[in-house]
Parts: structure tokens; sequence; C-alpha cells
């Protein structure tokens, strides 16, 4: 199910929009909406009175070839300053082709570069049964791509969670709603020098 919130509702001429692309771990599965990390992200804006609206777009089981498919959709309803895009576990979970999920990130990042939004990849990685070689080769496509269309990379949007189970639900995927500060702890740094670019 599609869920897109908007934090804080009172926008003023100044204001500017993040969009966040993301499947399940954006999407507060398992959870209210509002202990999501996504929220969470929204909340602090609001707190530090910075000039940035949150819009959610995240879906769980998102795939990015199901993102690149309502992506210019996105652009053109929200027309954001800042694109977090935080995909690919599904594909990489499922299976896909590492060759079409880059495309179809690539896809995305040159659409919203296109539309002079800035962008933040967050990377994922898989579990190692899936394999030494797809494991690395998966993890590397996101640098490859931050490289190639110079863009900010968070390298890994559960950095530092991914060793404790306890931090997680009982599917050993999601993380729980007390985790969800951490995974914005994750982000903010990252987001950080986009806002300080955007407010130039």
């Amino acid at each position: 199910m599609l869920i897109t919130f908007i934090l804080p509702t009172t926008v003023s001429a100044q204001q500017q929009t993040i969009v966040v692309v993301g499947d399940s771990l954006s999407a507060a599965y398992g959870m209210t909406q509002k202990e999501g990390w996504v929220n969470l992200l929204a909340i602090k804006m609001k707190e530090a009175t910075l000039p940035y609206r949150i819009v959610n777009t995240s879906i769980s089981g998102e795939t990015t070839h199901g993102a690149l498919a309502r992506f210019s959709t996105i652009i053109s309803t929200h027309q954001p300053t800042i694109i977090i895009i935080a995909l690919g576990g599904n594909d990489g979970l499922r299976g896909m082709p590492l060759k079409a999920m880059k495309q179809n990130l690539a896809s995305m990042i040159q659409s919203a570069q296109t539309a002079n939004s800035d962008v933040l990849l967050a990377g994922m990685q898989l579990p190692p049964n899936y394999g030494r070689t797809f494991t690395q080769k998966f993890s590397n496509s996101y640098q490859q791509l931050a490289d190639e269309y110079n863009i900010a990379l968070l390298p890994f949007l559960l950095k530092g969670m991914d060793q404790d189970l306890t931090l997680f639900q009982s599917d050993g995927i999601h993380p729980l709603n007390s985790a969800q500060p951490m995974i914005l702890d994750n982000v903010w740094p990252h987001l950080m020098p986009l806002l300080t670019t955007a407010a130039q």
C-alpha cells in the first residue's frame, strides 16, 4: 500500500520538498507511520525550523522497476528539491539481475537530475547466504552509481544494525520501531550537505 504523508502541514513560500522513494524499510513496515524514520526526519526538520517538508512515497515490497514506473509522476507532483532513493533490497532478495537494478536506479537518478533535484542514494546489503560474489557486486552497485552521477551516497541504510538481531522484528529483516532513530542517524549526516546546498 502506498503511504504518502507530508510534514509540516503549513507550507510557506520558501519551503522546499524532500521526497523519499523507498521500500518497506522506509514505509514503516510493522509499525505506525509516525514511528518510522521518515516521519522522524519530518519531525526533526520541523523542530529545527528548517524550510523543508517531507513526502514519503515508499511502498512495502517495492522494487526499482516498480518505483521507476511511477517516478516521473512523483517528480511532477511534488517537484522535490531533494530525492532520497532507498531501493534495491527487494531486487536483491528476489535474485533479480543486478544490471536491471542498476539501470532502473540510473534512470531515476537521471530523471531527478533533469528536474534539478539533488539525490541521496541509500545503499543496501544482502545476507551472506546469497553468496560472496553476488552480495559484493550488489553493494558495489551503489558506489558505482554515486561515482558515475556525482550524487550523495549513504553506503548502507542499516549501518551498525545488521549484526544485532535484537533491533529487528521477528522476520529478521525489518527494524523495530525502537531502531528507527538509528536509521535517521545514518541518513542525517549524508542529507545535511544537500540541505546546505539547496539553501544557497
